[in-house]
């Protein structure tokens, strides 16, 4: 069908109450928090407290993104939940949240693409959306890394955080979601992994994660800016015509070094990384909430959101506020 488009409404977003500072590890681990924020960017990120699952982040950010689009959980006609974290191998953490918001009948279900998982998630939003079916979408990304890291490994456990965000899709007649690319290369995936599972009521292998970081360095400008073109060149626009630039949140060098292969200045790019770290796929939306709430992002504007993460995906949506 055409004349069919995907446009938010309303975005939320939700940071659990515990910060841990670089200071703080710095008691733990063999680090600084000028090590840290010299090669990251990060000061500080947010932990989740024992009681707080990858459902609960979402559920705030949902119901905060629900209250800006002014319409109640029961007219939602899908559910899609971006995360490397779930409450449990099955039920989908999708499932989980639609019953913390009171609601049934409409499919949910969860996407798991790593750091891309929003990007992937929004994208499949819009598919779904353009097929004339829905009206009202939900899309969360929402993390809780701090399950998932060895705290005794200073080159991993300063990078993440954990959060939520989320955003409400409206079928609309004006375009809003302009274009979408999506990319994987399993060929990468030992780079950045999580390589353990459960078998038998025991865990296999090791279900903390690992990362090359160099490797990944490399790789995720090298696709950031390929994707993003891509995109560009699928809307018909061109590198002058982003207003704004939303990239993962994984590290202030990777951000800086993409804004400049798109010919960006960082007073157009939103970053979040120095005060949540990597929250994988919480990352994107949580910046997009913040700079849709303080007025950045405005009526008219263009809006690029990408992501890379561990797989690898990659992958790119650009919208019309």
């Amino acid at each position: 069908m055409t004349g069919i488009y995907s446009r938010i409404i309303g975005t939320g977003s939700y940071l659990p109450e515990k910060v841990l500072t670089n200071k703080d590890l710095a008691a733990s681990i063999e680090t600084s928090d000028e090590w840290i924020r010299q090669r990251t960017g990060i000061r500080e990120r947010h932990v989740a407290a024992e009681h707080e699952s990858a459902s609960d982040l979402a559920l705030q950010a949902s119901r905060r993104a629900l209250e800006m689009a002014g319409i109640p959980a029961e007219k939602l006609d899908l559910i899609i939940v971006a995360t490397t974290t779930p409450d449990m191998v099955f039920p989908g953490t999708a499932c989980i949240l639609q019953a913390k918001l009171g609601i049934k009948d409409m499919p949910a279900f969860d996407v798991q693409a790593v750091c891309s998982g929003f990007v992937y998630a929004l994208a499949t939003a819009d598919q779904f959306m353009r097929s004339g079916q829905y009206e009202h979408i939900l899309v969360v990304g929402a993390e809780v890394y701090s399950r998932i890291l060895d705290w005794e490994d200073r080159g991993t456990c300063v990078l993440f955080g954990d959060g939520a965000g989320a955003v409400v899709l409206k079928r609309s007649s004006e375009p809003g979601i302009l274009a979408t690319r999506l990319h994987a290369d399993g060929s990468h995936a030992g780079i950045l992994s999580v390589p353990g599972s459960v078998s038998g009521g025991k865990i296999r292998g090791r279900p903390l994660l690992q990362m090359e970081g160099g490797a990944v360095f490399k790789f995720a400008v090298k696709v950031l800016e390929e994707v993003a073109l891509e995109t560009l060149s699928a809307a018909g626009l061109q590198k002058t015509d982003i207003d704004w630039l939303i990239p993962h949140q994984a590290n202030i060098r990777i951000i800086q070094s993409t804004a400049k292969k798109l010919g960006m200045s960082m007073e157009r790019v939103i970053v979040t990384v120095d005060r949540h770290a990597n929250t994988s796929a919480a990352s994107v939306p949580l910046a997009l909430d913040e700079a849709v709430r303080d007025g950045r992002i405005r009526p008219g504007h263009h809006v690029m959101l990408e992501g890379v993460g561990g797989g690898f995906t990659w992958g790119a949506v650009l919208l019309k506020w």
